[in-house]
Formats: C-alpha cells, structure tokens, sequence
C-alpha cells in the first residue's frame, strides 16, 4: 500500500503498487511504455529485497534506479536479521521505514501481495514464487511491440509452462491485447488451471492447447527454462528438460520470421547456434530491463 495516497493526490503525485498484471490495463501499458522516453528523474529511496537469486532482474532495477538519481539500499537476506528469526512481516515493516518504494522477489506466492499489505512504501513485484513476474512482462510486451506489434500476431509458448511465472503474467498481458495464444508443454507441465480459466473468463482471445511440437506459423517462440528448484522430483525435471529443446527443424514450423524470447536465464532448451541468427531477439529483450523499469519506477513512484 503505498505512501500517505491522500497527500501525493494533493501534491499531484499518484504512488502505486505494482503486484501482478491481472490489475493492469491497456491503458497502464500504454502509460508505462509511454514513459521509457522519458526524461524525468525522481526523488526517494528504493529499497530491493530479494530472497531469491536473481541477475537480470536485481541489476537492471538496481541500475534504473541509480540512473533516476533514487538512492538505493539493497537488502542481502543472508546478512539480515532473518538469520536470527525475524519474521516477513517484521522485516517488511522495518524496510519501509527506509523507503520509498521496495523492489521484492520471493520463493513464495502471494509474498508481493503480503508485502504491500504491510508497507506503505510502493511495492514493486520482481517475482513471487511461480506466481506471477509482471515486470518482466512488461518487458516481452515491450520488446514485441518494438519488433512486431501487438496487433494480428500468434505466440507460441514453448517449454515448462506450470513453474514459470513469466508464462502467467504474459497470458495475461498478451490476452488483454488480444493476440492469439499457442500453449506447447509436456503432460504435467501445462499452465496452470486457475491461470487459464481466468484468462479465458477475462479476455476473449483465441487460446489453444497441444503436445505436438508444432508452432503452426506463430511469429513469436516464448521459450522457459525448466525450473528444476520447482520440481519434487528432480528426474521428471531431466527428462523435460532434454525432451523440449529447439531445434532448426522445429522453428522451421513459425513464421519464417519468426523471433525466439526468453526471460532467460536458460539450459539446453535454447542452445547458443541460434544466437547468431535473425531469430535471435532474447538479448534485446533483455536489453530494455533497464528503460523498461526506469519506467515503471515513473509510473508507481509520479
């Protein structure tokens, strides 16, 4: 719950949470894409408290958040006093004693949403759990609206789809913009239920699922790395990870311009041949982390 809401309306500053993409619209998109250009800087402290390991997602905000002049206080879980005990909610509340907005990735579903129940600091999600990773898809939606457009395109999701909450936000995401949906998984490794139906009740929007490795001339190839810390058992993990990897005779199956995205990191589901090839659009996927969350800084904190 973010700071003194009543007092920033007066100051026409609007603070926000960022928890999930169910609770965003087209419009919020839009806002947010709209501010990557942006040259505004801002004033506050962003905390950034992972309890999970991260790269891409910890540095890029830790680097947006340096580049908008905030000042930054990144939490290491393992030197806190969560070693001796403390509890979430109490280490929540004393994070928002130093904050203005606090960046939170956790193993557990629903800690995002806990977090911002306690603090009154902003509450960005960097991920809970195999829940939900909306900015990272702000990011994918990003990068295919620069390369592609959101209009008349096919996403294939290829891989690991019940562990990967990037998958469950960018239903969401690509759903609310009408894009048609192509849902490629081992048996057991399917999107989640509650997440489908949702979507299907929420947007109406052309979702198909299938086994057969097939991309059916989708112009985007949404590859997941099998999340093996997510698996009981660690041998279903090897054998799903072995048995759903690209290969050129399957891509062959998109658009012949097709372009491969991954949230990364990745496996041997993706191997580094198709690096060099126009397919190829993951590194600069991850290359708009940065503006990308320079922007929702803007948004959530302005």
């Amino acid at each position: 719950m973010c700071f003194n809401l009543s007092l920033s309306i007066m100051l026409g500053v609007y603070m926000r949470d960022l928890i999930s993409m169910r609770e965003l619209s087209t419009d919020d998109v839009e806002e947010i894409f709209s501010l990557v250009s942006s040259n505004s800087l801002l004033d506050g402290v962003v905390v950034t408290a992972f309890f999970e390991p991260s790269t891409r997602t910890k540095l890029s905000f830790l680097s947006a958040a340096q580049r908008l002049s905030l000042g930054v206080v990144d939490m290491l879980p393992e030197l806190s006093s969560l070693k001796k005990g403390e509890s979430f909610h109490d280490t929540i509340k004393m994070l928002d004693n130093y904050a203005d907005a606090i960046v939170i990735r956790s193993p557990l579903e629903g800690s995002a949403r806990r977090a911002a129940d306690i603090a009154e600091a902003c509450v960005i999600n960097g991920g809970d759990g195999a829940n939900q990773h909306p900015t990272q898809t702000l990011i994918d939606l990003y990068t295919i609206k620069m390369r592609k457009g959101l209009d008349g395109i096919k996403v294939a999701f290829f891989g690991d789809l019940k562990h990967a909450r990037t998958t469950n936000s960018l239903l969401y995401g690509l759903a609310m913009f009408g894009v048609d949906l192509l849902l490629i998984s081992p048996e057991g490794m399917e999107v989640r239920r509650d997440v489908l139906e949702d979507v299907r009740k929420t947007f109406d929007v052309k979702i198909e699922e299938k086994r057969e490795l097939d991309f059916e001339d989708a112009d985007i190839v949404y590859m997941t790395r099998v999340q093996e810390e997510r698996f009981e058992d660690k041998y279903m993990a090897e054998k799903v990870r072995r048995a759903f990897s690209l290969t050129s005779e399957l891509l062959s199956t998109a658009a012949d311009d097709a372009l491969i995205l991954h949230p990364l990191p990745r496996r041997d589901e993706l191997p580094t041949t198709f690096d060099s090839t126009p397919h190829a659009a993951y590194f600069e996927e991850a290359s708009y982390a940065v503006p990308v969350r320079m922007a929702i800084f803007r948004w959530v904190m302005s």
